[in-house]
């Protein structure tokens, strides 16, 4: 990212780099950038964003931040009112950008590049006007999940490239976009409901480096939400402006040592917190896991810009806590499942490779991961626990039920922390135990159709199998309990089940 740079109107970047190499090359350079593992911040430095009467809004500071030292795409996704075109104008006015602002929903492409015209020479020329994009610092596409789908092809290597019609924006530093949050999947609730606002289109989603979620007014303190009331539209204080633009040049020349010094460990975490997301059933695809190293060094270059104590570690958190598409294309993420994938990718950075937790860690079929991690004594108590409570809950019923047996049968349920072996022990006694089913059902209703079935699989097993008992006394259990909803389950859990008995006999054969 350093040639788009040369000519920043911000000017060339400081002398400061021979102070900050030493800062990051010194005694205590692992300590600074990587080597302490907790996920906490030491400080919480002066809000610049404040500063420039942006408020509310350092949750999210040290991203925007982040995204303006390394210069990638950014879109906001948040509700009316949040302040997402607020933010924008205001850092691009502190900073002195030549800024365009354009509203997707009303955008023509002639509006974006000016009216062709022939050259006389056999070719086209561009007639600028003052709304065109050429000679432009930053691009600002407003409401970009209104747009129609014929320019939002069009936009793509604006934000992925800085280029239109294959001529480089040589002057284009930053791109930036912001929407309304698109409508939730099928049967989920979201207030308010933005009609028109459509889920952004896979590609163009991933061509966005940072996908940040306003914080809402409700997350803002009382002091936060009076200033916001009292706040008064004049332009940014100079001395503000002075110490945004200080920061930002800062920042680069940190990110250049940052890169040199923290390149090859947060290539390893990226490479496992994206396996490990993966297990959790967040996709992302390569070209995220190189945006995802990028936002990370650039998030914590813009930490240590403020403070030469912040930790790697939470920068990583941070920045991929706002680097991921899914919120553009109304998909939700369960935040418990990306911290819980920050915080094992983050222990696999400071293990040996050779060290066989990786492998259990790295594993992506749970019912292998859980086998894996009985076979590795090293791993403490809570940790085995952890690991085996993620994977049962990730396994449908059937082989659920098989890994809990498997648990039981190997005598490793015995390394469980009591919440864990007590839900292993529920799993295992419904295969384990006889099952005495006495109920009245009536003729051909649901009940008795669901038995039916379960009648009809068990007479097909071979009676001298010794998994037969373990199968018949587990679909007595599961139809006792309820859990056989439909005709259609009993043939899913018979298939999860004897697939996982096979998988679990060929792992620890």
């Amino acid at each position: 990212m350093a040639g788009p740079y040369e000519d920043h109107p911000l000017g060339p970047l400081g002398g400061q780099s021979s102070q900050i190499g030493q800062v990051l090359h010194g005694r205590d350079a692992r300590a600074r950038t990587g080597g302490n593992m907790a996920a906490k911040r030491i400080s919480k430095p002066e809000s610049l964003l404040a500063a420039l009467g942006i408020i509310g809004m350092e949750p999210i500071e040290p991203v925007i931040l982040g995204a303006l030292i390394g210069g990638e795409p950014l879109l906001l996704v948040g509700p009316h009112g949040t302040g997402k075109s607020y933010l924008l104008t205001r850092i691009s006015a502190a900073l002195g950008l030549e800024l365009r602002h354009y509203n997707a929903s009303l955008l023509n492409y002639d509006d974006l590049v000016g009216y062709p015209l022939p050259n006389g020479r056999g070719g086209l020329e561009f007639i600028q006007t003052p709304a065109s994009i050429w000679g432009a610092n930053a691009v600002f596409i407003d409401e970009i999940s209104r747009c129609r789908p014929d320019l939002q092809n069009k936009l793509f290597p604006i934000i992925h490239e800085r280029r239109v019609q294959g001529i480089l924006l040589d002057k284009l530093l930053y791109r930036w976009s912001a929407m309304n949050p698109p409508p939730p999947d099928e049967g989920e609730v979201q207030e308010p409901f933005y009609r028109g606002s459509e889920p952004l289109d896979t590609a163009l989603a991933d061509r966005f480096a940072f996908v940040v979620v306003m914080p809402a007014w409700n997350q803002f303190s009382e002091s936060q939400q009076e200033q916001v009331i009292l706040c008064a539209e004049d332009g940014a204080p100079d001395e503000s402006s002075r110490r945004l633009k200080a920061l930002v040049e800062n920042g680069r020349a940190l990110l250049a040592s940052v890169r040199q010094e923290l390149s090859g460990q947060v290539a390893r975490y990226v490479r496992a917190v994206t396996a490990l997301l993966a297990h959790a059933g967040v996709e992302t695809s390569p070209r995220r896991a190189g945006m995802l190293l990028r936002n990370i060094l650039a998030v914590h270059a813009a930490d240590l810009a403020r403070n030469l104590e912040a930790e790697a570690a939470a920068s990583a958190y941070l920045a991929l806590s706002h680097s991921l598409p899914h919120p553009a294309m109304g998909q939700k993420v369960d935040p418990v499942k990306v911290l819980a994938s920050h915080k094992e990718a983050w222990k696999l950075t400071a293990m040996d490779e050779a060290d066989p937790r990786r492998f259990v860690f790295l594993e992506r079929d749970p019912l292998v991961r859980a086998v894996r991690a009985s076979q590795v004594t090293s791993l403490k108590r809570a940790e085995f626990s952890t690991i085996v409570a993620d994977c049962l809950a990730a396994l449908p019923a059937g082989a659920r039920h098989a890994l809990a047996a498997f648990l039981f049968d190997s005598g490793v349920s015995g390394r469980l922390v009591a919440a864990v072996a007590e839900q292993c022990a529920a799993l295992y006694a419904l295969a384990a135990t006889p099952q005495d089913v006495t109920e009245s059902v009536i003729t051909r209703g649901t009940r008795h159709l669901i038995w039916g079935k379960v009648v009809e699989l068990l007479a097909r097993l071979n009676t001298k199998d010794p998994d037969t008992p373990l199968a018949a006394n587990l679909f007595a259990g599961l139809f006792s309990a309820g859990e056989l909803a439909r005709e259609d389950d009993v043939a899913a859990v018979w298939n999860s089940w004897s697939a996982a008995r096979k998988r679990l006999a060929e792992v620890t054969a």
